[in-house]
């Protein structure tokens, strides 16, 4: 990945830019470790998620959860993978909300 610029953003964290994609600590959070990540291109999608996950000390990359949420089931309108982290901590509402594989919210497994 590029170098990151760090800009604060008080609304939700830190936020990084490279050439291909930006990331962004989530508003509401899932788990411990949620990020989003806003591609300007759609390729390393994951492996930008795991590059993040990584830089703030996740190393357990089996308790980890990549997905998107299907229109209508999104309130942001641009594509953004979330990037949740440890799933074993995660509350019960967002067990529910980034539940594996359900209509609602397509894991990145789903994709390949």
């Amino acid at each position: 990945m590029a170098a990151a610029i760090n800009a604060p953003t008080p609304e939700i964290g830190t936020t990084n830019q490279t050439d291909d994609e930006h990331d962004k600590k989530y508003i509401h959070p899932g788990a411990p470790h949620h990020y989003l990540v806003v591609p300007r291109k759609l390729e390393k999608l994951v492996e930008t998620g795991k590059e993040i996950l990584q830089k703030n000390n996740v190393t357990d990359l089996n308790d980890v959860r990549f997905g998107f949420h299907w229109p209508p089931f999104c309130s942001v309108t641009h594509p953004h993978l979330h990037v949740l982290a440890p799933v074993s901590q995660m509350g019960f509402m967002s067990c529910v909300v980034y539940r594996l594989n359900p209509y609602w919210f397509i894991t990145e497994i789903l994709l390949k």
